[in-house]
């Protein structure tokens, strides 16, 4: 009998073992659109200033506006979660994801410390659309940032305004020191109600190592979870995301978190950068205390820009576009059929 089990576990974990090498050796790959001949679905590398990274291209028609995704983090990137959040999308634009060289497919742990820096970030994003534009057009796209990609984004607006028919920051930053105090006043007053006296203890003592694990336990990351799980099942389905990748993806905030370099602004991004010159509009989920809602809305009230608009996602924390995929698809849908944004979009 025991013999018999030893047989039978030994088989399992072969079985296990192959399954293990087979997804690490899978290549990544992304479905066709065969809906239209003039679709495209595109997994590539790009060089970007001699580094090599990847983007994700998908859209019914080429011919449609493109929407540059840039994700958070720093180094948290977020193309494992197209399927689930931007596919809707596909069919009015030409959705660009892209793993910045310190995320997820073009993190590289060969990579120089010293190239961590925000004036390198902006200079990758730079090349990376300068790359788009002569590939598809000249004509003015979409920029949207989540997270820390919202600090690049407003960055890359205040830049290059003419690039762009608009500029959408979701979880958009504003002052990290005041985001973290009024998160961690969220965290303590939500523990005070519910009775929870290890999670005070643990905000006085670390808050900084204790703060996203009680933000997710609170619903303040995703509404409806209380942990990352959601987020990795997604990822794990992936297909343009190997084992490899996969395991990639909590190295690129470890990483960045450590050599990140502010070279660009001094002090917070709000009181750095006080106008637009394009279209802006904050996607605000109404549970988000990661990048508290309240001061990226009174952050956009205070802007200067040639038209500007708040959009609530009720059901959402941080992550509006994953959380409510089809709302944040109708919510793209109306930034383009605003008319101050589809002047700039149609060129003129």
């Amino acid at each position: 009998m025991m013999r018999r089990i030893l047989k039978w576990l030994t088989a399992i974990l072969a079985v296990f073992i192959l399954a293990a090498i087979v997804a690490w050796l899978r290549p990544a790959w992304t479905p066709e659109i065969t809906t239209s001949p003039n679709a495209i679905a595109s997994l590539e590398q790009v060089e970007l200033n001699g580094s090599r990274q990847w983007i994700l291209i998908r859209g019914r028609d080429r011919s449609k506006p493109l929407l540059l995704f840039l994700h958070g983090g720093p180094g948290m990137p977020a193309m494992y979660l197209a399927h689930a959040s931007t596919r809707a999308l596909e069919t009015d634009f030409v959705v660009v994801h892209w793993d910045r060289r310190d995320a997820g497919k073009s993190f590289d742990p060969q990579m120089s410390a010293a190239d961590e820096k925000v004036s390198q970030q902006l200079a990758d994003a730079e090349a990376l659309v300068i790359q788009l534009r002569r590939r598809f057009g000249s004509r003015p796209m979409l920029l949207l940032g989540h997270s820390w990609g919202t600090y690049l984004g407003t960055l890359m607006a205040q830049r290059h305004p003419e690039w762009f028919a608009a500029y959408v920051g979701m979880g958009q930053v504003t002052d990290t020191a005041r985001e973290r105090q009024v998160a961690d006043k969220f965290i303590v007053e939500h523990a005070q109600r519910s009775g929870l006296t290890e999670a005070i203890k643990q905000m006085q003592a670390q808050p900084n190592a204790y703060r996203e694990q009680w933000l997710f336990a609170f619903g303040a990351e995703l509404h409806r979870a209380t942990s990352f799980v959601p987020l990795l099942m997604t990822g794990l389905a992936a297909p343009e995301y190997t084992l490899r990748d996969a395991m990639n993806v909590a190295r690129g905030p470890q990483y960045a978190s450590r050599h990140m370099q502010y070279d660009v602004i001094a002090g917070s991004l709000a009181e750095a950068v006080k106008s637009l010159d394009l279209p802006v509009f904050l996607f605000a989920g109404r549970y988000d205390y990661v990048t508290p809602s309240e001061l990226g809305v009174a952050y956009v009230e205070s802007l200067h820009a040639p038209c500007k608009r708040v959009v609530w996602f009720e059901n959402s924390a941080h992550f509006p576009f994953y959380e409510e995929p089809e709302q944040f698809a109708r919510a793209i849908r109306d930034v383009s059929d605003t008319p101050c944004v589809a002047a700039r979009l149609s060129g003129g």
